[in-house]
This record gives structure tokens, C-alpha cells and sequence, in this order.
């Protein structure tokens, strides 16, 4: 398998066992399969695409079906591997921005043409957040044993390295107010902000490793911050005065609002209740679909931040078989992120990907797959 090649339709359907809804299965490889990460949709963004990471070559590559459901799967990238959930559809859909080595790499949809935006020797890159009309890029960024973000425009011009005392995760522009971009800080305090050009740095909510916030983000085009205290709540908090306010009591885990800000898509965890759309208003959870995904990580099984004693417990219990491989080699207690839904919207918002590595009569093995929901 190289760069180009057109592989047969894997699509299958079926309906979910718990509501009935249709559920397209796209993938079924005996290989890590996954869509990408639940900040940005695996949909082109006129529906047509579905952007899937497989590692059926042997390492994680870039695979699209077109047109969706059962059109071929073609493969966009080869050589070394890219960044497994780092690729985002551009604006317009005619390019795919990924994450290769320490730098950042546009893709020419129609030719396959690749080019790089930004080498950064010796810095380690995670996902991609694409902001102002496609203009300027953001990511977690990691330069020897300094932690921050890297921003700059996708012209190539004006990139930067931000420093940040701690881990940082999941940086994302402001959808109104470009300038402002917020991050993560791991562990606690969480939730930042900062401006592209490096001012303004501070801290939104001042909280403890026992209040275990989780994956922030924009609540749609409202501009306010929408987050999870792992596994009690999903709350609001204005981005302006850092009013919060609780949306509801629901052990929503990886979560994605529509765009107007009304409703939030979230997986589940411990207990898995599979896949919900929460309504902001009324905080009322609705069933989509099962997910039946395994959500691996010991972290999960908690209700605050790992620590240092968590990684070395982890380290100790694996030499014992309890933990995964993969935790022990990533140093770090959250597990196989291939083995998490993380749903996310198409762009029309009539559909969920997600991933799961549920066992069926096409996956007996119970690999990651990539599948997708219609919604009502």
C-alpha cells in the first residue's frame, strides 16, 4: 500500500440495539483504525469525505472515503508517520493540515501535493487548531524539557514558541475573537487563555488536582467555555465575567457542541452509557447510540488528575500485566486513545463519527474501527 492508492469499501450498515438509529460501519482492517480527534470533524465540509487514520500500512497514515458511505478508500499520505490525531479539514475543504515529525504539513486534496507550512527542529507537536478564516494555526508544543504552544500563520510566516511551565493540551482559537487562544495546562489549574502574540496569560479557573476538569473547549459560536468535571458534571463558563454554570449531572466524557451553542455532543465512561446529545437549556441527555468501545486508561476509574505516584504505580502494576503496554511506553496513565470514541459532528450536523472497537461479525478481532451515526 503507497500514497494514492484506491482500496475497496469497507462500508456495512446496521441498526443500533438500543434506539434503532442507523449506524454505518466504515472500516473493518485487522488494524488500528480511527477518526480524528473529537475537536474536529472527520467530514469534509460539504459531507462528501470522511477522513480516517489507519494504520494498516504499519504506521499511522491518512485515508479518505469519497464518496460517502461506500465510495473507495483512498490513501493520502505515506513515509513517515504523521501525527495520529492530528489532521484538520481547511476551511474550505480543499487541503487537510496534519502534524509530521516536528512540523506542520498541508495536503493538496485534489493532487496530493504536499507542503510544509513549518519545520521546528527538535519540538514535539500534538493536534492542530485552525482559527481566524484559516489564516493562523496553534498547537501543544514541546521543545526538550520546555512545555508551551507554537502559533503562526499557514503562509508560513510569524511562528512562535509560547513557553508554559506545565503540559500543555488541546490549544483552540477563540471563534470570535481570534487573537485569544485557549489551552490546557495538565494537571491543575486547567483552563488558560493567551493571546497569539503571547500577552495576556492567565488562568480562567483556579481549582485543585480533586476537581478533575476535562476537555474544554468553545461552546459553539456563543464564544463562553463548555468542560467536564470528570465524571460528575458538564458545566458553562462565560468568557467574559468566568461565570459558571451547570448544565447537568452525566458523566459526559469527550465532548463537541453544535455550532450554535445548544446542544453537546458527549461518549460516556465508567459507566459506559454510550453516546448522548446534551441539551444546554434544560441539561436533558438523549441516547444516539451505543458505543460499546472498551475506553481504555486506569485514569478514568478516578475522579482527579494523575500524579506523580499514578505513573509510578502505573509502571509497577504493568510489570505485573495489570495496565496495557501502551500506557507504560507513553508513560502515562490515560491509555490507548484509539480505544475512546471521542465523537464529533459532521458539519451539517446530521451525523456522529466515532470510533469503537466494539467485536462484530466484520471485526471479530476487536480492532478500532470508525463508524458513523445518523441523527434524526
Amino acid at each position: 500500500m503507497s500514497k494514492g492508492d484506491l482500496l475497496p469499501s469497507e462500508h456495512s450498515v446496521a441498526r443500533d440495539a438500543a434506539t434503532g438509529a442507523v449506524v454505518h460501519q466504515m472500516t473493518s482492517a485487522p488494524s488500528i483504525q480511527h477518526a480524528t480527534y473529537f475537536l474536529q470533524s472527520s467530514f469534509s465540509p460539504d459531507g462528501q469525505s470522511l477522513l480516517v487514520v489507519s494504520y494498516r500500512s504499519g504506521a499511522a497514515q491518512l485515508y479518505e472515503i469519497t464518496p460517502f458511505p461506500d465510495g473507495p478508500m483512498r490513501q493520502l499520505t505515506g513515509g513517515p508517520a504523521i501525527h495520529a490525531f492530528s489532521a484538520a479539514y481547511s476551511g474550505d475543504g480543499a487541503r487537510i493540515l496534519f502534524v509530521r515529525g516536528g512540523g506542520v504539513w498541508e495536503l493538496d486534496r485534489a493532487t496530493l501535493a504536499e507542503r510544509c507550512v513549518v519545520d521546528l527542529p527538535g519540538t514535539q507537536l500534538g493536534e492542530i487548531s485552525i482559527g481566524d478564516q484559516g489564516r493562523w494555526l496553534v498547537a501543544a508544543a514541546k521543545r526538550g524539557a520546555q512545555s508551551g504552544i507554537v502559533t503562526g500563520k499557514t503562509d508560513g510566516s510569524d511562528w512562535r514558541f509560547l513557553d508554559y511551565p506545565r503540559t500543555v493540551i488541546h490549544p483552540q482559537f477563540h471563534p470570535l475573537e481570534p487573537e485569544w487562544i485557549e489551552f490546557a495546562g495538565d494537571p491543575a489549574p486547567r483552563i488558560h487563555r493567551i493571546r497569539r502574540d503571547g500577552t495576556g496569560l492567565e488562568c480562567l479557573y483556579e481549582h485543585g488536582n480533586d476537581e478533575f476538569v476535562v476537555h474544554e473547549t468553545f461552546l459553539g459560536h456563543t464564544g463562553d467555555l463548555v468542560y467536564t468535571v470528570w465524571p460528575h458534571a458538564l458545566w458553562r463558563m462565560n468568557w467574559q465575567s468566568r461565570e459558571r454554570t451547570k448544565i447537568a449531572d452525566f458523566n459526559a466524557w469527550h465532548i463537541t457542541p453544535n455550532r450554535a451553542g445548544t446542544k453537546v455532543l458527549c461518549d460516556t465512561n465508567h459507566p459506559d452509557r454510550g453516546l448522548h446529545l446534551i441539551d444546554v437549556a434544560t441539561g436533558e441527555a438523549r441516547l444516539l447510540a451505543l458505543s460499546e468501545a472498551s475506553s481504555g486508561g486506569s485514569q478514568w476509574m478516578t475522579s482527579r488528575y494523575a500524579l506523580a505516584d499514578d505513573f509510578a504505580r502505573a509502571r509497577s502494576e504493568a510489570e505485573k500485566g495489570a495496565l496495557s503496554w501502551m500506557e507504560v511506553q507513553t508513560d502515562t496513565v490515560y491509555g490507548p486513545q484509539w480505544t475512546h470514541p471521542h465523537p464529533s459532528f459532521s458539519h451539517d450536523e446530521r451525523r456522529v463519527v466515532f470510533t469503537s472497537d466494539r467485536k462484530n461479525d466484520r471485526n471479530p478481532g476487536g480492532f478500532p474501527q470508525v463508524y458513523v451515526v445518523e441523527l434524526d
